[in-house]
């Protein structure tokens, strides 16, 4: 039974959509983002049920897989995607996490989707090696486990850090993204960086 691509549809613009299915035992995000001009694709964190993520792939033309951070959750369909002979990109710090990859992300570089641009955000503070992902032209942002509606992600693991993450919430999203931007996290709702940011006092002052 092939998978049905309007319940997966998150959001559209000109030139792109967003596919999201919800996976695994804490829900975790699978986004797959598609340029509509060549219908290519770039599928973000492998998360979990490899048959669904499988499916979805095949559905949307998925060329590669990039991973926001290295957390056992985020991962568990890797080894699934890499059989089936899809790329997997995770960043030089959370690589030690996974059993295998294909290529290492760098902060800021280009990824090519079809025509799209995809911008890395090296935010670290939930794991070291922790990335996001700037659509550049429009205002989305991935931001895996770093920031979700009403605060940073969890800093009380292995290599979390939280101070580390609120400079990267400030510094890498607040001082140069702007309020409209759409953020997409590797659980739960989507938010908006105008909507988080006049949090930011209370979360430092809360302190997690």
């Amino acid at each position: 039974m092939s998978i049905d691509l309007t319940t997966t549809l998150h959001h559209a613009d000109s030139g792109f959509e967003i596919h999201k299915v919800v996976v695994g035992p804490v829900d975790n995000n699978v986004f797959v983002l598609r340029c509509t001009e060549t219908g290519e694709s770039l599928l973000i964190d492998a998360a979990n049920e490899h048959e669904l993520l499988l499916e979805l792939a095949q559905a949307l033309n998925v060329r590669r897989i990039v991973e926001t951070h290295g957390h056992w959750d985020h991962i568990a369909a890797i080894p699934a995607m890499r059989d089936a002979g899809y790329s997997v990109g995770v960043t030089t710090e959370d690589a030690s996490m996974l059993d295998s990859y294909d290529e290492i992300l760098e902060d800021d570089t280009i990824i090519e989707v079809g025509r799209l641009k995809l911008r890395t955000i090296h935010s670290p503070g939930h794991t070291p090696g922790s990335m996001s992902f700037k659509l550049e032209g429009a205002p989305i942002l991935f931001t895996g486990d770093t920031l979700f509606p009403g605060g940073p992600g969890a800093t009380k693991f292995p290599g979390g850090d939280f101070p580390t993450i609120m400079r990267s919430i400030e510094d890498r999203f607040y001082r140069v993204l702007g309020d409209d931007t759409l953020v997409l996290p590797g659980h739960g709702d989507d938010t908006t960086i105008g909507n988080e940011k006049p949090s930011f006092d209370e979360w430092v002052e809360r302190g997690w």
